[in-house]
This record gives C-alpha cells, sequence and structure tokens, in this order.
C-alpha cells in the first residue's frame, strides 16, 4: 500500500522547504509564531547552524542538543537529533508529522514507575520476622 504523501496545512514538504522563514511562520501555531518573530535563542541558532551543516553533509551524524524548546522546522526532517532529557540524550528521528511540535515534546523526562513486592519493614506484619 502506498504511504499517502504529507501535508502541512494544505502545504507539502518540498513546499515548506522552498519558503522563506516568514512565510513558514504564518503557518506554525502561535505560541511557535511568537518565539520565532522573538527570535531564537543563541542556543537555538547555533543548532539550527548545526542542522544545515549536516544536512549538507548527508546527515548520517547524531546531533546533540539541550534544546528542548526548539520548534521542529521543515528542514530538520529527516536528521537524527539526541535530546536531553535530564539524565541521558535521547535520539529523536524527525518525521514530517511533528513539524510544529517542540523537540522535548518526544523526549521524555520522566520514566514509567514499576513498583516491585513490598520488602522488610513495608507493613506492620513484616517487623517481627522470627529467627530461626
Amino acid at each position: 500500500m502506498a504511504r499517502k504523501e504529507f501535508h502541512y496545512r494544505g502545504k507539502t514538504l518540498q513546499e515548506l522547504n522552498s519558503m522563506t522563514m516568514d512565510e513558514l511562520v504564518k503557518l506554525l501555531p502561535s505560541r511557535i509564531r511568537r518565539k520565532i518573530r522573538r527570535g531564537l535563542s543563541e542556543q537555538e541558532k547555533i543548532l539550527l547552524r548545526n542542522i544545515r551543516e549536516a544536512k549538507k553533509a548527508g546527515g548520517g551524524k547524531i546531533i546533540e542538543t539541550h534544546c528542548r524548546d526548539m520548534p521542529i522546522l521543515p528542514e530538520m526532517v529527516g536528521l537524527k537529533i539526541g535530546v536531553y532529557n535530564g539524565k541521558q540524550f535521547n535520539t529523536v528521528e524527525i518525521q514530517p508529522e511533528m513539524v510544529g511540535h517542540y523537540l522535548g515534546e518526544f523526549s521524555q523526562t520522566r520514566g514509567q514507575v514499576k513498583h516491585g513486592a513490598p520488602g522488610i519493614g513495608a507493613t506492620r506484619s513484616s517487623m517481627f520476622v522470627p529467627i530461626k
């Protein structure tokens, strides 16, 4: 079965990549639109420069970043980015459907809690263990 072509608000990925930043900003959600209009931070500009260099080089290298609040732009599609979650870098492969979201949404900071069996001292009945 053929995969359906990706569209973001009526535009294909190639059309999104050929747009200027001002044209693209008009399509993005308001929170990201505001962030880009106010200007990206120095770290985010460095990340964007590294992404553009990796795109030219072929995109095989994983780019590591702490910028969890960086919006995902169409030029990032297809790259692997290591997003820091407070403990380690989680590799996130950017898909077209991720455009308009933040990098941090795809690198969870809290793990799933799995409770084991209760140990000694967990309940009042386990306090008195007879010595054999």
